[in-house]
């Protein structure tokens, strides 16, 4: 199947109001062009500078997503025009984010990541001490960071009855946290090539798929 095949039965898949986010990490330039002509213009990273140098080749419509975990020290790289961080997971970032989108003079919109799986493995905030970091006013402090919402992954593991359970807590902070944070925290990004039609299930609003638009990336 060709990267334009695979992105137009993706699009002709998923329910009106999800948002094909086109996982492109690792994928060499070249791959991301052929997905740009076939329409897609939402693309997901996990380093930053990788990010920058295919931004300064591509054309100048896409929409960067980071969705890695983010060093304080590399938000530079791409502070002057990210267009979503996914993966903000600590009060230590939030405050980097905020120096250098105040330093850019713009505004950065942000995810919240929330860490459900049961590996450790992974990243993202304990949802208990985010919360309360959020009823205590923290982001309050930061009026270069806009929160759009929450991201987050499910276990990697063959039960769909963990995963099921990922996506509902998942879910849950969601709609909890956007009693603070109002209109504009409308994203739900949960969901990847193997599991997003169950996180679809639980109200996702956005799916990160890779392998299945570029096949196996070369490491």
């Amino acid at each position: 199947m060709s990267i334009k095949s695979e992105i137009e039965r993706l699009r002709g898949a998923l329910p009106e109001g999800v948002k094909l986010l086109a996982v492109s990490k690792f994928h060499p330039v070249e791959a991301l062009q052929q997905a740009y002509d076939a329409g897609q213009r939402a693309f997901g990273e996990s380093r930053p500078q990788e990010l920058k140098a295919k931004y300064e080749v591509l054309p100048k419509d896409i929409e960067w997503h980071m969705i890695g975990h983010l060093q304080t020290n590399k938000i530079k790289y791409i502070a002057p025009f990210v267009h979503l961080v996914e993966s903000l997971d600590s009060v230590r970032l939030a405050e980097a984010i905020e120096k250098e989108a105040a330093k850019c003079g713009r505004t950065i919109d942000c995810l919240l990541e929330i860490h459900v799986a049961q590996e450790e493995s992974k990243s993202g905030w304990n949802y208990e001490e985010l919360i309360a970091f959020v009823r205590g006013g923290g982001f309050d402090a930061l009026p270069h960071i806009r929160l759009r919402g929450v991201m987050g992954m499910a276990t990697f593991t063959d039960d769909e009855d963990v995963v099921r359970g990922d996506f509902q807590r998942l879910a849950r902070c969601f709609a909890e946290l956007k009693e603070y944070f109002g209109e504009a925290f409308n994203t739900l990004s949960m969901g990847m090539s193997d599991d997003y039609p169950i996180a679809i299930e639980y109200g996702s609003t956005e799916v990160r798929i890779g392998s299945t638009i570029f096949g196996q990336r070369a490491y």
